[in-house]
């Protein structure tokens, strides 16, 4: 048995030292192709046995040879130097065994998991650069491709779950329920990408997300909600409100992924979390740096949680204000500095870069509002018992709101700066029915000192916050998203909302009919009645459940045939 148990360990090394020595020899000629280490093309080029050895026979001799001699060698110096290592190996005695056991497996969590933090080691852990190349050489090639592995059985796709419609109907109907020209449509190979000229034609405007984390509409006065956010319901008299407005998601990343991507939601996780849109996907952040916007993400905890830092540093964002570049926060919990603390920071950035002249994006995303809803003493008057629920964090966050808010219309920037305030999601999302629509409705307010006061009651999706806010900002140019731009029309047909809970998949159009679509079962139909929170089932319009079913598919269509890429030349008309 010792003999067997030391064959298998000679081959796990020899493996082990094989594969650190290929990967490394195969990174350089993959850089040069493709400017990263290897990642997933690595893995889906393995799908393609015959056409990939013609590509390397015909392409890449030089290559192809190095990699067999790398091969040999590492596999001859593997076993010779597991012989060695092996060599009058001795066995403890029975009773000393376990305490081996157990340091080696704590040795061996501790290498994978490469930090002592409380957050593992992954990519956007050591991301720092805009250049995602930079990024990669922190790391090694063996764990991009698993990572990549890892991340690819993540990658759930629609047509696996729903009912599967032709390509060309599903981007028909996408392009059909878009609120633009049918003749603006330039490139068969980018359907959805379209010229969209803002409405807003004076000097550029600074744009500010304030994302609120877990602030659902249940918690807000002004939208029946419990009397938790006073703040929030004074800006709704104040600037332009929208009482109709539904979260995409349940997750932050899923409101990160609508409000800066403008994305519909999948079965799958965030592109955020996915691999192929960790670069070169089109977000805000891109599209505004290339019209020389200062683009920057502000946040109270580590940025790298939920895989944020490496897809915005991927993606277009050039400045990463996270809890380390804070100056002595006054207050910091198991999520990071308190809301005070972030809302200070940002505005200490808005007035910096403000007097240098420049124009900035800037997506700020709260915390405190998170479980185990920390947050100062002796700031807000409790609303209930203990100090540490969701309805006092929810308190504490709109209070800290209302802080920047009177500090930001006291600033230089505020004439300057499109603002909205939107939550990412509901802080729950429970209930018996086919999808719990009212843990979906949040509070969205865009307000500044040119906008108007009103009250919105169209039916609106996260989805339509960034086209809108590049409308508001005097941004014209080509871009993917297919959200309406709400500072025009939007005729009732083409108003809806999409919500996504785990597979199931939900549409909502303006006249509350609700189609669901759920894992091997036929599509469901419904009305709701918001009064009630009720579904009702009843029977809907083939038309209606079509363009339903096409845009359940829209997003993982577009996300596997690489239909959402970042576009310079896309920005402005042709």
């Amino acid at each position: 048995m010792g003999r067997l148990w030391s064959f298998g360990i000679r081959i796990w090394i020899t493996f082990s030292i094989w594969l650190i020595f290929y990967m490394e020899a195969a990174t350089v000629p993959f850089i040069f192709e493709y400017d990263l280490r290897p990642n997933r093309l690595f893995i889906e080029y393995l799908i393609y046995p015959k056409e990939i050895l013609s590509m390397l026979w015909m392409g890449y001799k030089l290559e192809l040879f190095l990699g067999i001699c790398v091969s040999v060698f590492s596999v001859i110096f593997g076993w010779k130097i597991s012989r060695y290592l092996l060599k009058d190996l001795n066995y403890p005695v029975w009773y000393v065994r376990p305490l081996l056991a157990f340091l080696v497996l704590a040795v061996g969590i501790l290498g994978a998991r490469s930090t002592l933090g409380h957050r593992p080691l992954n990519p956007a852990f050591v991301a720092f650069s805009s250049d995602p190349l930079i990024n990669d050489l922190t790391l090694n090639s063996s764990y991009s491709v698993l990572f990549s592995a890892k991340q690819m059985a993540s990658e759930e796709d629609a047509f696996r779950f729903y009912p599967p419609l032709k390509r060309t109907e599903i981007i028909q109907e996408v392009q059909n329920n878009m609120n633009v020209e049918k003749d603006v449509f330039k490139d068969n190979a980018l359907p959805s990408y379209a010229f969209h000229k803002a409405s807003y034609q004076g000097k550029p405007k600074n744009i500010v997300i304030l994302l609120l984390e877990s602030h659902g509409a249940r918690y807000v006065s002004g939208l029946n909600g419990l009397h938790l956010s006073p703040h929030l319901d004074q800006l709704m008299k104040e600037g332009w409100a929208f009482n109709r407005l539904y979260a995409t998601g349940t997750r932050s990343v899923r409101g990160i992924e609508a409000v800066i991507s403008g994305f519909v939601p999948t079965p799958s996780r965030s592109t955020v979390k996915l691999n192929k849109s960790q670069h070169q996907f089109f977000t805000l952040a891109h599209m505004l740096k290339t019209k020389g916007y200062h683009t920057q993400f502000i946040y109270g905890g580590e940025s790298h949680f939920d895989n944020m830092k490496s897809f915005f540093l991927g993606n277009g964002f050039i400045d990463m204000q996270d809890l380390p570049t804070f100056n002595q926060p006054k207050f910091v919990g198991s999520w990071g500095a308190s809301d005070q603390d972030l809302y200070t920071h940002a505005h200490e950035n808005f007035v910096k870069l403000n007097k240098e002249e420049k124009p900035f994006f800037s997506l700020v995303f709260s915390s405190s509002n998170h479980s185990p809803y920390e947050y100062p003493d002796n700031v807000i008057e409790k609303y209930n018992t203990p100090k540490q629920t969701v309805e006092n964090a929810v308190k504490y966050a709109d209070f800290a709101l209302g802080e920047f808010l009177e500090k930001a219309k006291q600033s230089e920037y505020w004439k300057d700066t499109v603002f909205i305030v939107v939550a990412d999601h509901d802080a729950r999302s429970y209930g018996p029915q086919a999808i719990p629509i009212s843990h979906f409705h949040i509070p969205g307010i865009i307000f500044g000192k040119d906008i108007p006061a009103k009250m919105d009651s169209r039916l609106t999706s996260q989805i339509d916050i960034p086209p809108t806010l590049l409308s508001l900002a005097g941004i014209s140019g080509n871009h993917p998203m297919i959200g309406n731009d709400l500072t025009k029309e939007i005729p009732l047909e083409k108003q809806r909302a999409m919500m996504q809970r785990d597979k199931t998949f939900a549409w909502m159009s303006a006249n509350n009919e609700v189609v669901v679509f759920q894992p091997e079962k036929e599509p469901r139909t419904f009305l709701y009645h918001p009064k009630k929170d009720l579904l009702t089932p009843t029977d809907l319009p083939q038309n209606l459940i079509f363009k339903a079913n096409a845009h359940a598919l829209w997003g993982s269509l577009a996300y596997k045939e690489d239909l959402y890429p970042q576009k310079e030349s896309y920005t402005q008309k042709n």
